[in-house]
């Protein structure tokens, strides 16, 4: 049984999947095992993922039916016979040291359920500030208190730069396919479980930014099916038997909010604002205070839900001056 199984789905990616493949058997880690799945691709892919295991018996291909990532990654689990499994995708590049130095993380952890790693975005010339932004954003997070700080922002793991333990991967219950993203869901189910999460702090993987990449063409990975999917995990973890909340951010973004917490039981009894124009009004129901009243918040979760590039930190001062103390008192989502 090698020590480390990696999964790579690949669906009509020829042009890049061989590149993707080799930089994983090129690793300084030997032992491992790469668990191909041809999700029905049409342009080739599954012949060069062959011609790849013909020549080096660690590469496993299998055959699924155009099932979707969910449905390909737990084909590909059933025939991952390792205590650790990596993740990777079909067009991005692994740094030759990612396996050996996550591996050496999560041994040197056992409270770790899984390590990513710091990500690289590439080719420039396509990157777009979003993008740019999420990627300096993870890049900051290594240390498991960082990540459990920030679980609720953004997903804190890049998956295809992410090895799990197989153990905690099973127990719950592999990848669910819905209409949610499947990595986020994974890492909040991790979490939720008592797994902690990490990020080496080096640089180990060339990640592929593309026009036509799933979170930007995919409705399950639009911000309204992010916003609903931390709402259900929120009302089943740190909101768990609370009923009503606070919320920082009386914009588009607040009301997202207020609405899927709604359909998980959870009512919006308060919102704060920095925008004079929207301070006095009732919004969802609820009034809208000014910043400088946040202490009518107290008593309830305050839930920071303003995406303004900058605003979290600014937030975060307001209220640690106001004597909030993060994650007792508040917690950032967006």
């Amino acid at each position: 049984m090698p020590r480390l199984a990696v999964l790579m789905p690949a669906r009509d990616a020829a042009d890049t999947v061989r590149a993707a493949a080799v930089s994983i058997l090129r690793q300084s880690e030997r032992d491992l095992s790469l668990v191909c799945v041809d999700d029905g691709s049409r342009d080739g892919t599954a012949e060069i993922l062959e011609r790849l295991a013909a020549r080096d018996r660690r590469v496993v291909v299998l055959r699924g039916p155009g099932e979707g990532i969910a449905g390909a990654l737990n084909r590909g689990l059933a025939a991952c016979d390792a205590e650790l499994v990596a993740r990777m995708d079909a067009d991005d590049v692994a740094h030759p040291e990612r396996l050996a130095l996550q591996r050496a993380a999560l041994e040197a952890d056992r409270s770790l359920a899984a390590a990513g790693s710091r990500v690289r975005l590439f080719p420039r010339r396509i990157l777009r500030p979003g993008m740019l932004r999420y990627a300096a954003w993870l890049n900051g997070l290594t240390t498991p208190d960082e990540l459990h700080r920030d679980l609720f922002v953004e997903a804190p793991l890049v998956h295809p730069a992410t090895t799990i333990r197989r153990a905690a991967l099973a127990a719950a219950g592999g990848w669910r396919d819905g209409d949610f993203p499947e990595d986020y869901d994974l890492w909040l189910r991790l979490h939720a479980a008592g797994g902690r999460l990490a990020n080496v702090p080096r640089t180990l993987l060339a990640w592929r930014e593309a026009p036509a990449r799933a979170t930007r063409t995919d409705p399950r990975y639009a911000l309204a099916r992010h916003v609903a999917l931390k709402c259900h995990h929120l009302a089943r973890g740190p909101l768990a038997g609370r009923r009503e909340v606070a919320v920082w951010g009386a914009g588009e973004t607040g009301k997202t909010f207020a609405d899927a917490l709604l359909r998980e039981g959870v009512r919006v009894a308060l919102f704060v604002e920095v925008d004079r124009n929207k301070i006095g009004r009732e919004i969802r129901g609820a009034p809208v205070v000014g910043y400088g009243d946040v202490a009518r918040a107290r008593g309830l979760p305050l839930l920071v839900a303003v995406g303004a590039p900058g605003a979290r930190a600014l937030i975060r001062a307001e209220l640690a001056r106001a004597g909030f103390e993060e994650l007792s008192d508040y917690r950032c989502v967006c």
